[in-house]
């Protein structure tokens, strides 16, 4: 495909971000463009919002997987873009409108030239949560045509186009969403021996957690633990009976991420002791750390340095969390990054990747599985 092909169809699912498991005018969009494709070689199979496209190799000898996510983030759009989100209240503010139209173009680019092996394209739903992934792997479309090995990229905002980096082993975080309701009793600010007190109660929690990954957590290990929303009470002079936490923990190991829920749950125990009132945890979406196959890591930056005119760049690890973790879980595979300079970081409401990259991707990513197919 052109690279203005490919900025229309970006720009066009810019436009209309959905929430998890609510992508249907995205689905929609897609399956329209993909039923304007050659069907020769094609088979195409639906699973809620999620789309997966088989691409029947000439010899078939095993099949490769790619992935790409879907949905869009609950913020309100910065860009300034004249095809800026028309959906309010949500933007895709984490790149998936580029990941889905670099999968759309690598699917363009096979159903014109049939691939050796099979080559199945996943478009999952709700990344972003609640997890999309994990359901998806167990669904019997997925497993009709489950891949031998699985590739995915991410956008990187902070490597320049032309660059691709990733790591053998350990590439994102194990996450863990966190929240917590509190339940006191509210009443009169002037009266406080009368209420009991959940602003004060959520603080407490607030301030304790920040020993867990100073005392509880080994230090030649990584963990981060962020309350990003609090909310309670209604006006200055009341005080409040109940209050709301919302945070993240993310951690580089299995291990830390169990004693982490373990000293939270001891803590919050303890603030309902303190404070007298009643506390409940949900530890909402939950996703496993991203963990390239070491081989095909290397392999894949070996052929990035030899063979392309991109940059290949071994990475360190990051806290992000990404739900392709469950798929690399069963099946072998990688992550990698694809750079693409934007001065605005993920999940930022000014997020403006440059869309050059996208070509890129498409031919890097194109070539490389032709590459792995002729090397088996």
């Amino acid at each position: 495909m052109k690279q203005d092909e490919l900025i229309q169809i970006r720009r066009e699912l810019h436009k209309f971000p959905e929430p998890g498991f609510a992508e249907t005018k995205t689905q929609a969009y897609l399956l329209d463009l993909i039923a304007q494709l050659p069907q020769d070689y094609l088979e195409v199979e639906t699973w809620k919002t999620a789309i997966l496209v088989r691409v029947t190799g000439k010899e078939g000898r095993k099949t490769f997987g790619y992935r790409t996510d879907m949905d869009g983030l609950p913020i309100a759009e910065q860009t300034g873009y004249a095809f800026a989100s028309e959906h309010e209240g949500y933007m895709h503010a984490c790149g998936h409108d580029l990941h889905m139209t670099i999968a759309y173009g690598l699917l363009h680019y096979f159903s014109h030239q049939q691939p050796l092996d099979h080559v199945v394209f996943i478009f999952q739903p709700a990344e972003e949560g609640p997890g999309g992934a994990l359901p998806l792997l167990q669904a019997e479309p997925f497993n009709k045509w489950r891949p031998d090995t699985m590739l995915a990229l991410h956008i990187a905002p902070e490597y320049s186009v032309g660059t691709v980096a990733t790591r053998p082993g350990l590439l994102f975080a194990n996450t863990s969403e966190l929240f917590i309701d509190l339940e006191g009793r509210g009443g009169h600010a002037a009266y406080p021996h009368q209420a009991n007190d959940m602003v004060v109660a959520a603080s407490a929690l607030v301030t304790q957690f920040q020993s867990i990954v100073a005392r509880n957590v080994d230090p030649l290990d990584s963990a981060v633990i962020t309350v990003g929303c609090i909310q309670g009470g209604t006006k200055q002079n009341v005080i409040a009976g109940t209050s709301r936490l919302e945070g993240t923990i993310r951690t580089l190991s299995l291990t830390s991420m169990e004693e982490v829920k373990k000293r939270i749950t001891s803590m919050v125990q303890g603030i309902e002791a303190s404070y007298e009132c009643k506390a409940v945890i949900d530890w909402g979406a939950n996703y496993k750390q991203v963990y390239n196959e070491e081989s095909l890591a290397r392999d894949f930056l070996e052929y990035t340095d030899k063979y392309s005119k991109l940059q290949a760049v071994e990475c360190k690890e990051a806290m992000t969390g990404e739900d392709f973790g469950y798929f690399l879980d069963e099946i072998p595979g990688v992550m990698f990054w694809l750079g693409v300079n934007s001065s605005y970081g993920l999940h930022d409401a000014r997020l403006n990747p440059d869309e050059e990259a996208m070509k890129l991707a498409v031919d890097h990513v194109a070539s490389y599985f032709e590459y792995a197919m002729n090397k088996e």
